[in-house]
């Protein structure tokens, strides 16, 4: 997929996600997330490689915004499956955005720095528009305390998933006819 057509299919994949959400569906976001990873996977010559991508964005996922709700940091919108865990609709987020690090974002593949700050700084940005602007998720007060929780997360997330982004990248290409 074209690097601007993906970032910006990711970006209308996260607005489904975070609208929905706040308006109490988790459904569009889980729906919008997995096409997204599934025109991904059509497109990957390493379908192997994004599917473990994914598999460990889901991992992430589930340990920095599970972490979030169980400690009561922070509370998401549609909580589907439960208040004390990591909802669906930002799991999917998850693989979907880990998906961009094989494609429009590679670059922090080999600037795991960069992704370190990015992950630290643009991530409680992000989460900051998606309460503020969505009512997506709320924060315990003090606010800060959720907000550098996330970015602490983010900052190894990020580059722990780009470095696997670009392992798995090294990996032999799928052949066509296996699917694998």
């Amino acid at each position: 997929m074209n690097a601007w057509v993906e970032f910006v299919a990711y970006q209308a994949v996260w607005f489904v996600a975070v609208i929905a959400a706040g308006n109490g569906y988790a459904w569009p976001g889980m729906l919008t997330a997995a096409a997204f990873v599934g025109v991904q996977w059509l497109l990957s010559p390493r379908r192997t490689g994004l599917t473990m991508l994914a598999a460990f964005a889901l991992l992430a996922g589930t340990l920095v915004d599970g972490g979030l709700a169980l400690s009561g940091l922070a509370r998401y919108a549609a909580a589907w499956p439960s208040p004390q865990s990591a909802p669906a609709w930002i799991l999917g987020l998850w693989c979907a955005f880990a998906t961009t690090l094989a494609g429009s974002l590679r670059v922090f593949q080999t600037h795991l720095y960069a992704a370190a700050l990015l992950g630290a700084v643009g991530a409680p940005l992000a989460y900051l528009g998606a309460a503020r602007g969505w009512s997506a998720v709320a924060f315990a007060e003090p606010a800060w305390r959720g907000l550098a929780s996330l970015a602490a997360g983010w900052a190894l997330a990020l580059p722990a998933l780009a470095w696997s982004a670009r392992r798995l990248a090294q990996a032999p290409a799928s052949t066509a006819g296996a699917g694998a």
